[in-house]
């Protein structure tokens, strides 16, 4: 059963124009249905004396293929507003009028391609960007009173349990509650092997359910949804403009004048004061108008910039626009949050001791029986080690908690307490592992401890060793003690470390390192280290792809909590930019380098469209593109 929605079906016409074939648009078409009648007009220019004919087959060749040129540039001169097209209906128009119109017509026709070629890239870069929309399911099967019902997405409300068979597409946010499978993510992440969900673990829209069946509880609504979200997240990127973006077009804007003015200046000057020959000059004059023609350059920074956001976005890192990756490139401290950033923010177990004769793993089952009845991430740690090493828990009679010290209670009669070094009367006095110690005592003396501690990121280590190999200050802010924090860092080879800290506390470090050393970019969890990454010249969150305060107010969103990705978001800024002055660069120099060989007579019309236009436009569309190979 098909189901339909009139917004789906609106989207999907506006994907197939930007899906639309190089070769299948209607420009290119007026193109090359023009081409024959230039070519023929050349023939009869060449080898017959009938030149109106030629002549009128080469306005022929203009008024197919020149149509929208024309029209905006004489758009643009009735509003008083002076444009690319008006430079080249002006060349095109003056060589007609001093008898090339050979040269006129080419000068069109070339603009015309060169036109096409930039409509094109930057259609690429939004199918780029459309490419996520491309997985967003359409129909959901909703079990209802022990049935399924085929309903349109849109029509999932949040709690309804779906059903998803392999292969199908998961059609909202939610929580598996039966079955297990594994779930190609790799449109939102760039991860090409599909990962494993169990019951309690959240998947996500637009996915795809590779193998077994799935019954999910929804948790958002279509809109609401991640895939939703990074969309217009990235949509919005591409306007978001960088300062060169905004320089180019501040230089545009004065620099076409000037352009008309020199082009004016060498038709008459040479003419009036020198008395040299006027169609030799007014043409010169022509092409000089054609080469200073600022399309390359103007298209330069921002093609460049869309091709960083839009590869960003597809390895499933989120880039807020292109004054983000100018700042990235800036950056000399990268400022790392502890627990979840360098470590996993799993607590585990690495250490038991007993004290007084007593076994570790007797302390370990004492501990454990305790805290079955907490809710404290620690007790978590704690139960999970005793089921890993096969105890028993006991039952716990008068169950106390302490808050914010441990807890209490009786254990075959006997009180026992887990807890906080401040709890026991007499603690053994001995050096403690680095880690959180939860003590263990009966009737007020420790019998054991246990050593809590965050697992360490299994790439930390590597990533630091190569963020510093970039030429980053790699600083470590954690809300831990000295000893944790220390022994973190000397594991994975962080040298400058900020511990015991507060998360207003964080902001100031931040705010200290950038007066010290440059541009900070911080790098955490979006939620508790916000403020941090307000201050930050960049706010990189990680793990973005569950949380909307991520997505919505960092700089740059991980959509996974791979730390691999950061120095991937460096070298992408880093070839974005690199890109984007070479652009730049190699734009005014040969459009320079032109204009001298214009003004020397050095080049034809044709010529300079060709290669100082078009094949100029080409070159910084297909170098962009390189931006896209980077992983």
């Amino acid at each position: 059963m098909k189901v339909e929605c009139e917004i789906c079906e609106r989207g999907e016409i506006e994907e197939e124009l930007e899906l639309e074939g190089f070769w299948d648009s209607n420009e290119i078409r007026l193109i090359l249905i023009s081409a024959p009648f230039f070519f023929l007009g050349l023939y009869i220019e060449i080898f017959t004396a009938q030149k109106i004919v030629a002549q009128a087959l080469f306005l022929l060749a203009v008024a197919i293929s020149g149509r929208d040129v024309i029209r905006a540039g004489l758009k643009g001169l009735f509003q008083r507003r002076i444009n690319i097209n008006f430079l080249i209906v002006v060349a095109g128009g003056g060589a007609f009028l001093i008898g090339h119109g050979e040269e006129g017509t080419a000068v069109i026709i070339l603009f015309a391609i060169a036109e096409y070629l930039e409509e094109y890239a930057e259609r690429r870069s939004r199918y780029s960007i459309k490419e996520l929309l491309k997985t967003r399911p359409t129909e959901a099967t909703v079990l209802r009173d022990g049935k399924e019902v085929k309903v349109h997405a849109h029509d999932v409300k949040v709690g309804d349990v779906v059903a998803v068979r392999p292969g199908e597409k998961i059609p909202a946010d939610g929580m598996v509650i039966r079955g297990e499978s594994h779930v190609d993510m790799s449109h939102l992440t760039g991860e090409s092997i599909p990962v494993r969900r169990t019951p309690g673990e959240e998947v996500f829209a637009g996915t795809i359910n590779r193998e077994g069946f799935l019954e999910i509880r929804v948790t958002r609504e279509y809109e609401d949804s991640v895939i939703m979200k990074v969309t217009r997240l990235v949509e919005e990127a591409r306007k978001r403009k960088s300062r060169t973006e905004r320089f180019i077009e501040r230089f545009a804007k004065y620099y076409t004048p000037a352009v008309i003015l020199l082009a004016f200046l060498t038709a008459v000057v040479p003419v009036l004061v020198f008395g040299l020959p006027f169609n030799v000059w007014i043409y010169r004059s022509l092409v000089l108008l054609v080469v200073a023609c600022p399309c390359a350059l103007a298209i330069s920074t921002p093609v460049s910039m869309v091709s960083g956001i839009t590869s960003g976005a597809k390895n499933g890192v989120l880039i807020k626009g292109s004054d983000v990756i100018e700042n990235l490139r800036k950056v000399r401290v990268v400022a790392l949050d502890k627990t979840g950033t360098i470590t996993e923010g799993k607590l585990e177990v690495s250490e038991v001791r007993g004290y007084n004769g007593f076994n570790p793993d007797r302390v370990l089952e004492i501990s454990a029986s305790l805290e079955a009845k907490s809710e404290h991430p620690l007790a978590k740690a704690i139960l999970e080690e005793a089921k890993k090493r096969g105890l028993k828990l006991r039952d716990v009679e008068n169950f106390v908690s302490y808050p914010g010290s441990g807890v209490g209670g009786l254990i075959d009669g006997v009180e026992y307490r887990a807890g906080r070094r401040e709890m026991f009367d007499i603690v053994p006095d001995e050096p403690e592992l680095t880690g959180t110690s939860i003590y263990v005592g009966q009737d007020g003396q420790v019998i054991g401890a246990i050593i809590v501690r965050d697992r360490i990121r299994e790439e930390s280590k590597a990533v630091v060793s190569t963020l510093r190999s970039m030429g980053f200050r790699v600083v470590m802010l954690t809300g831990d003690n000295e000893s944790v924090a220390d022994d973190v860092a000397r594991k994975t080879g962080i040298v400058i470390v900020y511990s015991g800290l507060f998360p207003q506390d964080k902001a100031g470090i931040v705010d200290e390192l950038k007066r010290k050393y440059g541009r900070v970019a911080m790098v955490g969890d979006g939620v508790n280290d916000a403020v941090a990454l307000a201050e930050a010249d960049v706010g990189i969150a990680m793990g973005a792809m569950g949380s909307d305060v991520a997505i919505e107010t960092a700089d740059v969103s991980l959509l996974k909590d791979e730390l691999t990705k950061i120095p991937y978001l460096f070298r992408l800024a880093g070839k974005t930019m690199g890109v984007v002055k070479m652009n730049v660069t190699s734009s005014i120099l040969i459009k320079g380098v032109f204009a001298v060989m214009a003004l020397a007579g050095m080049i034809s019309l044709w010529v300079a469209v060709a290669i100082g236009d078009m094949g100029l436009s080409l070159a910084v569309i297909l170098n962009a593109m390189r931006i896209s190979r980077l992983k």
